[in-house]
């Protein structure tokens, strides 16, 4: 009957309501389409906005998706926030440890001696003493082993206890997101440094032919200043013009390389253990079938973190809440004496107490109601935090589509142009072997087309790294289930 009795009671105080408002996602203004969506676009069907696997496999790059592999391991920021996972779930299993009483236990060994004149005793902490009663004739020793138990529970009538675990494992849930975010962003700033690099590769291999094709103009010059055709200012033109084209080789070379060390420390290990061989930039940009605005809130990595942070704002003001409401606590002693240490456990020799507290703050000069207006702050802080997010959200999403677009009809435009540029070049040489142009025009077509050239092929390069931040944009390989099936074992 008082097992009954105390299961109804134990269920009684666990089904009290808790006070404080209980969460609920705020609304935001979401558009019925991108503005910058090109024409023919294609939007995901749902089923298909959810891509779980590696995203840039869709580059269909092997040496990209090599270094990719090797990303996880090493990258710093992803240590940092999986160690910061860590620590969100270590506090939510403190505030899950409310929910049980405390139980400590102490174990003491007192040895008494008794006799006519005097009694001393020793006692297992290792003090002494003595009263005096008269001469000693002698007495006895007894030996008494001693184990006592204290419990404490605070039990958690308004609910501050499951507001505050509600608020960390909404935290923590937040740390799980941060760690898709520290792994989106490592992701595309590698795939990002690595595009840039090809294009520099690129970038090379034209001014590497630059420089050649210059030498053999240099040569054709030297040998008509040779044959009398043309004067001394040709050849030092053209000299001026090859030893250009070469600083501008050597140039390049040193931004390649520091793009090749920015690619080996986003991927944790030191730029003198990387080196990425020579490869020019020869592909173009994937179709990418982009979420629809709404999806955008599920697949956003940094918009599921700040919506946790969000929920766990809100719970704290149940906690400060609380602090209006008095405390239940019970306390419950019990201990066991005997001479005899293997009967120490004999009911005979048990004793017990329980006692239970209700404690009331009546003055605290303004600290709970400034509390509460602290925490109604920082949940609304949240919850501007949140909506800034979605708005950043969908900005990075329309700036991409829209860089994505024009650089694909720039593309078009700069490669009519370097055709155009091309073979006004070769025009205008032949017309200078036949003299009937001065060098100063040759001039002028070779670095017309040396610039056509570069600028065609830096679009490609600038497509392929605005194609990796629509992907980041419209949240990767992210969905949010995942974050709601990391919080099963919390």
């Amino acid at each position: 009957m008082r097992k009954v009795l105390m299961t109804a009671f134990f269920l009684f105080l666990t089904s009290c309501t808790a006070v404080g408002p209980d969460y609920v996602k705020p609304k935001v203004s979401v558009p019925l389409k991108y503005k910058e969506a090109p024409p023919g676009f294609k939007m995901a069907a749902p089923k298909d906005a959810c891509d779980r696997g590696p995203w840039w496999e869709i580059f269909n790059d092997p040496y990209l998706n090599r270094l990719m592999r090797k990303l996880e391991i090493s990258n710093q920021n992803i240590a940092q926030a999986i160690a910061n996972y860590t620590n969100a779930r270590a506090l939510l299993g403190e505030a899950r440890a409310s929910y049980f009483p405390q139980i400590s236990s102490t174990v003491d060994l007192t040895r008494q001696k008794q006799g006519s004149g005097s009694s001393s005793f020793i006692s297992s902490s290792g003090s002494t003493g003595t009263v005096s009663t008269g001469a000693s004739t002698g007495g006895t020793i007894s030996t008494f082993h001693t184990v006592n138990i204290d419990a404490s529970w605070e039990i958690d009538l308004w609910g501050a206890i499951r507001r505050n675990v509600e608020s960390n494992a909404d935290a923590a849930q937040a740390s799980y997101a941060q760690i898709i975010v520290a792994k989106l962003s490592a992701e595309a700033s590698l795939a990002q440094f690595y595009f840039q690099l090809r294009a520099l590769d690129r970038d090379q291999q034209i001014l590497d032919d630059t420089v050649t094709s210059y030498k053999q103009f240099l040569q054709l010059t030297k040998n008509r200043y040779n044959s009398g055709v043309v004067s001394k200012s040709d050849v030092v033109q053209a000299e001026s013009q090859l030893e250009t084209a070469q600083s501008q080789a050597i140039a390049n070379k040193i931004t390649r390389e520091q793009t090749e060390h920015a690619i080996a420390v986003q991927m944790g290990i030191p730029p003198a253990n990387l080196s990425i061989p020579f490869a020019p930039l020869t592909a173009k940009p994937p179709a990418i079938p982009g979420a629809v605005p709404t999806e955008l809130l599920e697949r956003r990595p940094d918009i599921a973190a700040a919506e946790r942070q969000m929920a766990s704002a809100n719970a704290q003001i149940g906690v400060a809440i609380s602090a209006f409401f008095p405390s239940l606590t019970i306390f419950g002693n019990g201990n066991y004496t005997h001479q005899n240490f293997s009967r120490w456990l004999s009911l005979p020799g048990a004793g017990w107490s329980l006692t239970g507290e209700l404690a009331q703050i009546l003055f605290d000069g303004g600290l709970r109601k400034s509390q509460i207006i602290a925490a109604k702050a920082t949940y609304a802080a949240n919850v501007a935090a949140y909506k800034q997010t979605v708005l950043s959200a969908f900005q990075e999403v329309e700036d991409n589509l829209s860089s994505l677009y024009i650089l694909q009809k720039q593309e078009v435009v700069e490669e009519r142009a370097y055709q155009s540029a091309k073979t006004s070049l070769e025009l205008i040489t032949n017309q200078y072997k036949a003299g009937t142009v001065d060098y100063t025009t040759v001039i002028t077509a070779q670095n017309a087309a040396y610039t056509a050239e570069k600028t065609a092929a830096d679009i490609i390069g600038q497509e392929m790294v605005a194609a990796v931040l629509l992907i980041k944009a419209l949240g990767g390989g992210w969905d949010s289930r995942a974050m709601c099936l990391s919080a099963k074992p919390l």
